[in-house]
């Protein structure tokens, strides 16, 4: 049974074409990833799928009465709602029947209603025997069993959502989620926010669940483990392939292969034509045959190869050498209107690659930040050494910047010329669209390479980076991974994918040791 049929869409942001003529189907219980480079259009087609952007031609389609949860981590957690509150949202049709229940009893007292009392019985027990099956009185242990996979308890359920970090705020939107128990699940980058336990738990989830899904990420360990068929968007289609990523990567490269094989047999054979008609075209005798080449040259339809990607190179600079200690806090706690951490004596020496690990919300980027003096500790000193050079990579970018690509680079480095603007920005994988795009349009993994070129265009001695993996696709990845330990500085990371860090971290801290709280 087809679920979603998307027909004959295409989608551009104005001369930029993203889908061309692009048609998907999604039968029940399929368990779709979508895969593609960084900008290939992912988050675009589920914007369009689920409405929130309209297609430039083509039809979206929806089986009726489908019920579509989509994992949107920019929507608005409003003030005054609770942990809970949110949680039990997701059951928000629920507790209106349940409403109407007990308006229903009141007016079984009602005198004047006497005369519609079969009626009003009937309807109360319709409604209760709908709110039973749909397991309405077990909602709190539902609510409870969730927030504790996600480790939302250790929040504490009546906390106020607007008071929690942005990874905190994402795993409370896909527990509703989850909770709601959609017909599909559309889920773009869900394992961006969490941490190893709650991935895993998801992993589990994802797996025994029954429904349909599509699903976008990059982690592709997770992706194979929960996936078994895989969309992949590039040069502005959409092709299906059976089996999971690494099945995909393999016959992919055979179709590579094949089409590049067609494609030089095709360009040998148009060589010939064309050599044929040059040479006999003007001689009576064959001019017939050059004129049958010739039409036979004009309705060729002509293979064509893949368009090549802009493959980035990261490349970082390394300046002078700093002391040897690089950072030392002594009885450093930190947070903002509250602790984060116990008093914390920490110290980092030259040339170690230190990777910090733990939940959500504990304090990691918070611990990054009062260390660069971002943020003033609560209490406690730090200390940073000699003749330091950092460069710091955000997590995220400014939700309000609006500055394009070239104006953002060329503000970090005013003294550069265009050419040299532009090409520290290919060097990173960016195209020319993407160049002159404003920064907010683009895809994470797009706005996450706009940061990296800003910490390659400056020697360093030392890199802080929060969560640098987040958004990128795989080949950016693995570049990035190899760039970082060839580097020749030391580096201070927060990182959730063991797969990234293992093989160039030379310490690994759990920042659950001076943690206040384990999410």
């Amino acid at each position: 049974m087809s679920i979603l049929n998307v027909e004959h869409l295409s989608h551009g942001f104005g001369d930029r074409e993203i889908f061309r003529d692009v048609s998907f189907r999604l039968l029940k219980g399929e368990h779709i990833g979508l895969v593609g480079a960084n900008g290939e259009g992912k988050s675009t087609f589920m914007s369009v799928v689920t409405g929130k952007m309209q297609p430039d031609a083509g039809k979206v389609e929806w089986a009726k009465n489908v019920k579509v949860g989509y994992l949107d981590q920019h929507a608005v957690l409003e003030k005054g709602m609770t942990i809970r509150s949110t949680l039990q949202s997701a059951y928000a049709s629920l507790f209106e029947l349940e409403q109407r229940m007990n308006e229903l009893y009141m007016e079984m007292g009602d005198p004047d209603k006497a005369d519609k009392m079969d009626e009003i019985m009937e309807e109360t027990g319709t409604i209760q025997d709908y709110l039973t099956m749909h397991d309405f009185y077990l909602i709190d242990s539902k609510v409870d069993e969730v927030a504790r996979a996600f480790g939302l308890n250790d929040l504490g359920l009546d906390k106020d959502v607007t008071e929690l970090s942005g990874g905190q705020r994402t795993k409370i939107l896909l527990a509703k989620l989850l909770l709601e128990k959609p017909d599909i699940l559309l889920l773009d980058e869900p394992t961006n926010y969490l941490d190893a336990e709650h991935i895993e738990w998801l992993k589990r989830y994802l797996q025994n669940y029954e429904n349909a899904f599509i699903l976008i990420s990059h982690d592709i360990p997770f992706l194979n483990s929960v996936i078994n068929i895989i969309y992949h968007v590039e040069d502005c289609t959409l092709n299906r392939y059976v089996g999971d990523y690494d099945k995909f990567m393999e016959v992919h490269a055979i179709h590579e292969a094949q089409k590049k094989a067609a494609y030089e047999r095709q360009q040998k054979e148009i060589a010939e034509l064309k050599d044929f008609v040059a040479r006999n075209k003007a001689r009576v005798a064959t001019r017939n045959m050059a004129m049958s080449r010739q039409k036979k040259l004009d309705n060729m339809e002509l293979v064509e190869l893949s368009r090549a990607k802009a493959k980035p190179e990261f490349n970082f600079q390394v300046a002078r050498t700093p002391s040897r200690v690089l950072f030392e806090t002594k009885d450093l706690v930190i947070g903002y209107d509250e602790p984060l951490s116990k008093p914390l004596d920490f110290m980092m020496e030259r040339g170690t690659k230190i990777v910090l690990t733990g939940s959500n919300g504990i304090g990691k980027s918070t611990l990054l930040k009062s260390l660069l003096g971002i943020i003033k500790p609560i209490s406690g000193d730090v200390s940073r050494g000699d003749f330091l050079e950092i460069g710091y990579f955000e997590q995220e970018t400014p939700a309000d910047i609006e500055t394009t690509c070239l104006e953002e680079l060329w503000k970090e480095f005013p003294s550069w010329n265009q050419y040299e603007v532009r090409s520290a920005l290919a060097k990173c994988g960016l195209t020319s669209d993407h160049i002159e795009s404003k920064v907010k349009v683009l895809s994470g993994g797009e706005q996450a390479k706009v940061r990296l070129a800003k910490l390659i265009g400056r020697p360093s001695n030392l890199l802080v980076l929060d969560e640098p993996t987040n958004h990128l696709d795989p080949d950016a990845k693995e570049v990035l991974k190899q760039a970082l330990i060839d580097y020749k500085g030391s580096i201070l990371m927060v990182c959730h994918e063991p797969e990234f860090y293992q093989d160039l971290a030379t310490e690994v801290k759990s920042c659950k040791e001076w943690a206040l709280r384990e999410m």
